[in-house]
Parts: structure tokens; C-alpha cells; sequence
């Protein structure tokens, strides 16, 4: 293969790797080298740090090794044989100390800007309630009638995804897919309150840029606001446990009308299970009289 062949191979080759990081979004791809497309304004201010960073450690790194091919060539045994014996000079000491503060003071401005953006909860249209337990997450909607389910894996292993149905009709996603999804509605600032019964947990979506504790005896707070319509996925990113790696997030984003139905089918379904709970009880308290 000739050298310009096997250059435009390269090319191909990254151009498919990064516009999959890029065109993909919501889950984990296969040999995936970038974040997956964001989706809500936390993980887009997220992003666009890590590509400032990204040219700033990179012009670092190169200015760094452009002074270590300098030193190791000017001043090598064959050009230097008798070493210079200078110890100290002011001039340059407090360049290579003001410099990096400088980088550093540069850099704490827009970090300190995205963790005030990050933490702080803005007027949220939905509350949503997390709960994680030794293995599985528990959801509940206090403005929505209360209703709340539980969250398990969907599948295990690649046999039993094959056979599992998954949210968009094809094979469940392996340790991705639960049984039952998030539902959320898109456009819409969800206040996400989070905690834990066990022991500590984490709430992860990286698509959404977040990632929050889980810990018992403690009500921690994100915010979330989801930019278009999908599924989007995350899985506990704190050890708890034998099958930590069993605790899957799915989050299914719906438009707002959508929601709404789903909403209300569902605090029906409520008042109904308590409806039936309630007769059985009336039920069994006049047998016993």
C-alpha cells in the first residue's frame, strides 16, 4: 500500500470514529472516542470547556516538548561539553511562575461559571424524586399525583436482550434498557431530587451531563432540560454493591402533550390500585367482624 493510500485510509478512518462520536447520541457506541451528542444545556456548556481545555493542554503539551528537543540538542555532551554552572536567574523563575497562574486563572473563570450553571436550580415546571437501592432505582412524581414505580435492568446477558423487547419495538439494550423507563418531557426544566435507602449510589446520564450522589439520609439536587425527543441512558457510576453494574438509567423524552397523557394514565392507574387496596381491606375487616 502507498504512502498516500494508507494516509486517506487514516483520514477515513477517523472521520467515521468522530462523526460516530458525534451523530450518535443517547447511548454508548462501540469504540466511541468522544462524549456522546449533548443534549441539554448543561451538557452542551460541558462540552464546549472540554474543547477549550482540550487546546490549551495540547499547546501545552507541544510547547513543553519544543523545550525538551531544544534543551536535549543545544545542550547535549557533543555541542556542551563543559556544562554551565549557573544556579539561579530571577527572570526566568518567575516567567515559568506567573505564566501558569495566569493559565490557571484563565481556566477557573469559565469552570467556575459551569459549576454555577451546573448547581444551581433554576424554576423548575417538574419534580422528579430518585431513589437508589441495592440494585435498582426508584422514581416518584410529587407534582404529578404522587405515582412513582420501580426501575430494574431489563437484561443481563446478549441471549436474553435477543428475546427482551426494548422501548422502540427492536432488542432490549443489554444492562442499558429497563423495565421501566423515565419519562420526561422535552423543553422543560425537571428539578431532580436524589438520595438513597442502603448504602451511596450515583445518578449518571451522561447525554444530559449529569451526574449526582445518592446517599443515604441526604436529599442532593440537579436540574436537568432535555433538548429533543429519544432515549437516553446512564447506569450507577458509584460501587454499591455485587450487582452495581445492574443498575441502568433509561430516560424516555417525550414532547409535552405526550407526557401529560402518560401523566395522568398513570395517576390513574394509581387511584385505581389504591381504590382496590382499599375495598379489600373493608372487605376483610367485615369478615373478621
Amino acid at each position: 500500500m502507498s504512502l498516500k493510500r494508507g494516509l486517506a485510509a487514516l483520514a477515513a478512518w477517523v472521520g467515521v470514529v468522530f462523526a460516530a462520536g458525534t451523530a450518535s447520541a443517547d447511548q454508548p457506541r462501540p469504540w466511541e472516542m468522544t462524549f456522546q451528542a449533548p443534549a441539554s444545556p448543561g451538557m452542551d456548556r460541558i462540552e464546549s470547556f472540554h474543547d477549550v481545555l482540550l487546546v490549551i493542554i495540547t499547546l501545552i503539551t507541544l510547547f513543553v516538548l519544543a523545550l525538551l528537543i531544544y534543551v536535549i540538542v543545544r545542550y547535549g555532551k557533543n555541542r556542551n561539553p563543559n556544562p554551565t554552572r549557573t544556579s539561579h536567574n530571577t527572570m526566568l523563575e518567575v516567567t515559568w511562575t506567573v505564566i501558569p497562574v495566569l493559565i490557571l486563572v484563565f481556566i477557573a473563570i469559565p469552570s467556575f461559571k459551569l459549576l454555577y450553571f451546573t448547581n444551581v436550580v433554576p424554576a423548575a415546571d417538574l419534580t422528579l424524586k430518585v431513589t437508589g437501592h441495592q440494585w435498582y432505582w426508584s422514581y416518584a412524581y410529587p407534582d404529578e399525583g404522587g405515582f412513582g414505580f420501580d426501575s430494574f435492568v431489563a437484561c443481563r446477558t446478549e441471549q436474553d436482550c435477543a428475546t427482551t423487547k426494548g422501548p422502540n419495538g427492536g432488542p432490549a439494550l443489554r444492562l442499558l434498557d429497563t423495565d421501566n423507563a423515565v419519562v420526561l418531557p422535552v423543553n422543560t426544566v425537571v428539578r431532580v431530587q436524589i438520595t438513597a435507602d442502603d448504602v451511596i449510589h450515583s445518578w449518571a446520564v451522561p447525554s444530559l451531563g449529569i451526574k449526582t450522589d445518592a446517599v443515604p439520609g441526604r436529599l442532593n439536587e440537579t436540574w436537568l432540560k432535555i433538548e429533543r425527543e429519544g432515549m437516553y441512558y446512564g447506569q450507577c457510576s458509584e460501587l454499591c454493591g455485587i450487582d452495581h453494574g445492574f443498575m441502568p438509567i433509561a430516560i424516555k423524552a417525550v414532547s409535552k402533550e405526550a407526557f401529560d397523557t402518560w401523566a395522568k394514565q398513570q395517576a390513574t392507574k394509581k387511584s385505581a390500585s389504591a381504590g382496590g387496596d382499599s375495598a379489600s381491606l373493608r372487605l376483610a375487616h367485615a369478615g373478621n367482624d
